[in-house]
């Protein structure tokens, strides 16, 4: 564990460099945009190896393994504070898992999920059981690939203003996925969420959506130069054998 250490000392320095200058090229501060390592195929050995190399903060796509994560990072009480995200499809039978131990939930796709976790959420502030509302972001299928979950942006239009009137639940941004292996296209999808995000903002004066979360290992730089602010980073940051350009 020693030398995957070192290896994620020294990535994480590459990807750094490589995360500056993206924001640079766009001239942006670079406390604009975070850095998430997405430890979803990696255990908590790696996890707290991630720890000791920087990072601070990580995400997960499965309830049953941001919970492993937790508890095992619980037996580490020397290691500094983190903070965990849910990035992954959410199912309503879940959402209990996640709320209270996910910062903020990344893939909130369609208006029932929504509502779902908003009114569990309420109960819980009700119950003393979850401090406040649960940050969340609301998945847009910008690109219209069919493989692709999420709103649509006619749907996230249309579904807007109720959005913003929910209890239980702060929407924070927009995140999307982008193709992969066309770095235009790629751009084209993170160019339109920040488009759609100012286009709601204009539209609906009670909804403040600063958050953009898209960009993964093989495209965060676009997405940085995009206006990006949350980058999803797991294979380049967790897998020895991920060519870092």
């Amino acid at each position: 564990m020693d030398n995957y250490l070192d290896l994620m000392r020294a990535r994480r320095e590459q990807i750094l460099e490589r995360f500056y200058a993206a924001l640079d090229r766009a001239g942006r501060p670079h406390d604009a945009a975070s850095l998430i390592a997405v430890s979803k195929t990696v255990g908590v050995d790696e996890t707290v190896a991630a720890i000791q190399a920087g990072y601070r903060h990580f995400a997960e796509n499965r309830p049953q393994e941001l919970v492993r994560k937790l508890t095992g990072l619980a037996e580490h009480p020397e290691l500094p504070e983190v903070r965990f995200d849910m990035i992954g499809n959410l199912q309503t039978n879940k959402i209990n898992a996640v709320l209270g131990s996910a910062e903020l939930i990344h893939s909130v796709g369609s208006l029932h999920l929504a509502q779902a976790i908003s009114s569990r959420a309420v109960r819980k502030i009700e119950a003393g059981e979850l401090v406040g509302p649960q940050r969340v972001l609301i998945e847009v299928n910008v690109s219209g690939e069919e493989s692709k979950r999420g709103f649509s942006p006619d749907e996230i239009r249309a579904a807007a203003g109720e959005l913003a009137e929910l209890e239980g639940i702060c929407v924070q941004g927009l995140m999307t996925m982008a193709p992969r292996g066309n770095k235009d296209v790629a751009r084209r999808t993170f160019a339109g969420l920040r488009e759609l995000r100012d286009e709601l903002e204009a539209a609906h004066p009670d909804l403040n959506l600063p958050e953009l979360s898209c960009g993964m290992s093989e495209d965060f730089e676009s997405a940085l130069e995009e206006g990006s602010t949350l980058v999803r980073l797991g294979r380049v940051v967790f897998s020895p054998e991920f060519a870092v350009k």
